[in-house]
């Protein structure tokens, strides 16, 4: 096979393929006219262990003319067809983007908005207590969580995280329009489809304790129908220590980017999140949380909840600049029970590290910035260390191919270039780039895992709407879960043999969820990685 990435490269961008094999030159063909504009050389030969094929690479960075074009050796194997272009992830970054309106509850996705994916309102009687079934809380609004129709409080902090943190830091690749309801109205779209959810996180805060709850769902998962058809009683569960810290960190967070936009919205934000802070302090020590008996809907239980206090603690001191805080702060810093570079749902000390590396730095303690300086970049070298080992250059090490694996592989990505805004580094891009490559394409499997790009994109996700709707094409611009070598599901135990190589144990199924599931977690940093390539 010959490997590409599938959605293309920019113009001044370093490009390289990969070829499974041996390869000793290569030719790249103008598709229009048919001639080869660009010959190159191979590299030796170098064993991956994730996939246990043998590649090598070519580099075809000197070609800079817009096109589109193929990669062929010996005339006798062809690529996938790529472009080269000023702006090539401009619109992949967008569906990325607008994938989450297509995530919306509570609504009609109009058709002028959704196009064939249009359906009515759903879930509008969201939802019951489920330890006081007669109790209604208004829980409507917010994302659809991933494949299902749950809303979990966990992943959206994370999620709307990532993509406020694209904003804060590339605002100049969100200025156009992704044809949402709200467009047009002065505010750029990525902070109107994140307030979308942060208005119904809002709505999970328990008046009285200041309390979070944990998230809301039916009982059971559903069948694959369309969330408008989904009628069961949804519940909501009880209060968690780890939803109401991740919904502290956020709304802070929210304050900061928000402020400038719409004040009473992001004073409002700021309220909810120190009276949280106020419900952890009063419950230092909690247990963490698991699904109560007979709620089989997605659990996102934690037993720690140390980097999901240290990251409301940072965000809420660089909100208001308490000292209360940032006392927590320095407490934090001693407590190695928990990582502090993680960006994970259930490990996000590294939104906490970066926020405070980002504060002004007399506002700092030096030995807590240094310190947490020192952490993140060791991490970022540690992933450059995992990548240039790696066949397909993928910053995952054979063990890894778990559950949502490209989720963490734009998690890594993510993180390189955090680690690059805090220390200028060519490797650390780099290395993010070949993340970037291996979902759309780079890969052992020769699939872009993202619905509706490339010439081998997924087709059946694990996505109840794309499933149900009787539309030919899934929803675009999905990130599927990617392989997962523990096949957690029928589909894939059946289908994947048990002496798959990790890198290979995926199938484009909508059965399978543990290996072609979508998340809005994992769509959110393929937005921040997507955003940083579109600049």
């Amino acid at each position: 096979m010959i490997l590409v990435n599938q959605v293309g490269y920019g113009v001044n961008d370093p490009k390289m393929v990969i070829f499974t094999g041996k390869a000793d030159s290569f030719d790249v063909i103008d598709k229009a006219s048919g001639k080869t504009v660009f010959t190159g050389k191979a590299t030796d030969v170098q064993k991956d262990m994730a996939s246990g094929d043998e590649v090598c690479y070519g580099d075809f960075s000197d070609l800079r003319e817009h096109g589109t074009y193929y990669i062929s050796v010996n005339g006798k194997v062809n690529s996938p067809e790529f472009t080269i272009s000023e702006r090539p992830y401009q619109d992949i970054k967008n569906a990325l983007l607008k994938a989450f309106y297509y995530q919306r509850c509570g609504i009609r996705l109009e058709e002028k908005y959704a196009d064939a994916w249009s359906h009515d309102e759903c879930h509008t009687n969201d939802g019951y207590l489920f330890d006081d079934r007669d109790q209604y809380i208004d829980a409507t609004g917010g994302w659809h969580d991933a494949g299902d129709y749950g809303k979990y409080i966990v992943p959206a902090a994370k999620a709307v995280a990532d993509l406020m943190l694209a904003y804060e830091h590339f605002p100049e690749t969100f200025e156009e329009q992704i044809n949402i309801p709200e467009s047009g109205n002065g505010v750029p779209d990525i902070l109107n489809e994140v307030r979308y959810e942060l208005e119904w996180m809002l709505k999970m805060q328990e008046p009285k304790s200041f309390g979070v709850y944990h998230k809301i769902a039916t009982l059971n998962f559903p069948g694959f129908i369309m969330p408008e058809t989904d009628t069961g009683n949804r519940y909501i569960n009880h209060i968690s220590a780890t939803a109401t810290a991740d919904f502290a960190a956020a709304m802070a967070m929210g304050y900061r980017v928000y402020k400038s936009v719409d004040g009473e919205f992001a004073a409002r934000m700021l309220e909810s999140a120190e009276k949280a802070w106020e419900w952890l302090e009063d419950n230092p020590v909690t247990p963490g949380f698991t699904n109560p008996m007979g709620v089989n809907s997605g659990e996102y239980g934690d037993s720690n909840d140390g980097d999901e206090r240290f990251w409301a603690a940072v965000e809420l001191y660089r909100a208001t600049g308490k000292q209360k805080y940032h006392d927590y702060i320095k407490k934090a810093n001693d407590d190695t029970s928990f990582s502090k570079t993680g960006f994970g749902w259930a490990n996000v000390g590294g939104y906490g590290t970066i926020s405070y590396l980002m504060i002004e730095k007399d506002k700092t303690d030096q030995n807590v910035y240094e310190r947490l300086k020192s952490l993140f970049l060791e991490e970022a070298d540690r992933l450059v260390n995992i990548s240039a080992k790696e066949g397909y250059k993928v910053a995952l090490g054979p063990d890894e191919y778990y559950w949502g694996s490209n989720g963490e592989v734009m998690n890594r990505a993510m993180h390189l270039i955090l680690a690059n805004i805090i220390n200028a580094n060519d490797t650390y891009i780099n290395t993010a780039r070949h993340q970037f490559n291996y979902i759309l394409g780079c890969n052992a499997l020769n699939q872009c895992y993202v619905t509706g790009f490339g010439a081998n994109p997924v087709k059946y996700p694990h996505h109840r709407p794309s499933g149900a709707d009787k539309v030919k094409d899934p929803v675009p611009g999905l990130l599927s879960g990617g392989p997962n070598s523990r096949r957690q599901d029928p589909a894939a135990e059946g289908r994947i043999p048990k002496d798959t190589p990790p890198a290979k144990a995926f199938i484009d199924d909508v059965s399978s969820y543990s290996t072609n599931e979508i998340a809005i977690y994992w769509n959110s940093p393929a937005v921040f990685v997507a955003a940083y390539f579109d600049r």
